[in-house]
């Protein structure tokens, strides 16, 4: 019987937590009303559920209740953010953005541009951050909105909040900032950080698939994508999923309680994978170290056929090249670093979890050097 794999692919999805599902499964049964039926109890009970739900997390990112509007996860918010704000403009405006963000923000964007919005899109330093100078000279009296994720779901590179947020601020510029890898995953507050808009992801953080939310600061005006009941205050229209959203909020209260201890434990491991792949040699480790998800590592390994090494490893790792939603071409988020196609398809992105050991961690690091050190022998010439 083989070994399982081991897994290290958790900026693509993660396990659900048993707390989350059971913090799910009375909304399942017993609890199945529908929110919206406000004329029997079972409907206002689940209607409570998910007021209580709402509010849990609202804490947890230190806004009032009413910001927080339920999609189905951080692609719907991202277009719903994007799409939605700028279709309340009476003409087409500019947009900033980054070369680096995730599609879920680059397709919207370019849908935009179709329909005859200017669209600039900034690179980014070797290490992966947005230069807040390049933003600020970016930006120009038609510009309706700036979209800066909060951390690459390749590369695990946090941008300098702060700094576009003063920024955006200063030049009255609206803020949406895609979250879906940073939320339970490091300190959000919207408000002190100055993000208008904010998307998040449920089954980033060990919470159910087919869940997320846009924060909405009361300032922003958005046009709904979806008509056809009103629910979410207009902005989202369809019966509200009261499972998800009981398990969203469970598994957001189970990150922040662990979130500081997670961080230092994952720092911990992933230094420890990274040493042996560094022994390697001709192995570079793609965006800044300082400035990163604690749980994210992302190398390139020079010297090796990609397909390859991906080929070997499946067998034993279960990890990626780069994002779960690139469809197989190579990383564009690498190809902002400076990587060749070739280098950007031979590299890892290995994301650690909650249940990782140091035995995974440890048995990770070996097959992948066995693993290169077998390919480089065996290379022509």
């Amino acid at each position: 019987m083989p070994a399982p794999l081991i897994y290290l692919d958790h900026q693509a999805t993660t396990p659900c937590a048993a707390e989350v599902v059971a913090a799910m499964e009375p909304h399942w049964n017993g609890g199945f009303g529908n929110p919206a039926s406000r004329a029997h109890r079972i409907g206002l009970a689940a209607a409570a559920a998910v007021d209580i739900a709402r509010e849990r997390i609202a804490s947890h990112l230190d806004v009032p209740p009413d910001w927080v509007v339920f999609t189905s996860g951080a692609t719907e918010a991202n277009n719903l953010a994007l799409k939605g704000l700028a279709e309340t403009a009476a003409a087409p405006g500019h947009l900033v953005s980054v070369v680096s963000e995730h599609r879920a923000v680059l397709d919207p964007l370019e849908d935009l541009r179709r329909r005859g919005w200017e669209l600039t899109l900034l690179p980014v330093d070797p290490d992966g951050r947005l230069d807040p100078a390049r933003l600020d000279a970016a930006i120009t009296p038609d510009t309706r909105l700036v979209s800066v994720m909060a951390a690459n779901n390749e590369i695990g590179v946090i941008q300098p909040l702060e700094a576009i947020g003063r920024l955006c601020r200063s030049r009255g510029v609206p803020w949406h900032c895609d979250a879906a890898q940073a939320f339970g995953h490091m300190a959000l507050e919207p408000r002190r950080l100055g993000i208008d808009l904010l998307s998040l992801s449920g089954h980033k953080l060990y919470g159910p698939k087919g869940i997320g939310a846009l924060v909405v600061a009361p300032e922003i005006r958005l046009h709904a994508q979806l008509h056809g009941g009103g629910q979410e205050r207009g902005l989202r229209a369809g019966t509200l999923p009261v499972p998800l959203i009981a398990g969203l909020a469970e598994a957001s209260a189970l990150a922040q309680a662990d979130r500081v201890e997670r961080q230092q434990r994952c720092s911990e491991l992933r230094q420890r994978l990274l040493t042996p792949l560094l022994e390697l040699g001709d192995v570079v480790v793609n965006g800044s170290m300082e400035h990163r998800l604690a749980h994210n590592l992302s190398v390139t390994v020079r010297g090796v056929n990609g397909a390859a090494l991906h080929r070997e490893l499946r067998r034993s790792i279960a990890c990626s090249s780069g994002s779960a939603c690139s469809a197989g071409e190579p990383s564009h988020v690498l190809a902002a670093l400076g990587r060749s196609r070739r280098e950007a398809e031979a590299s890892l992105r290995l994301s650690l979890g909650r249940q990782t050991s140091e035995g995974e961690v440890d048995a990770a690091g070996s097959r992948i050097a066995d693993v290169v050190r077998q390919l480089r022998r065996d290379r022509p010439g």
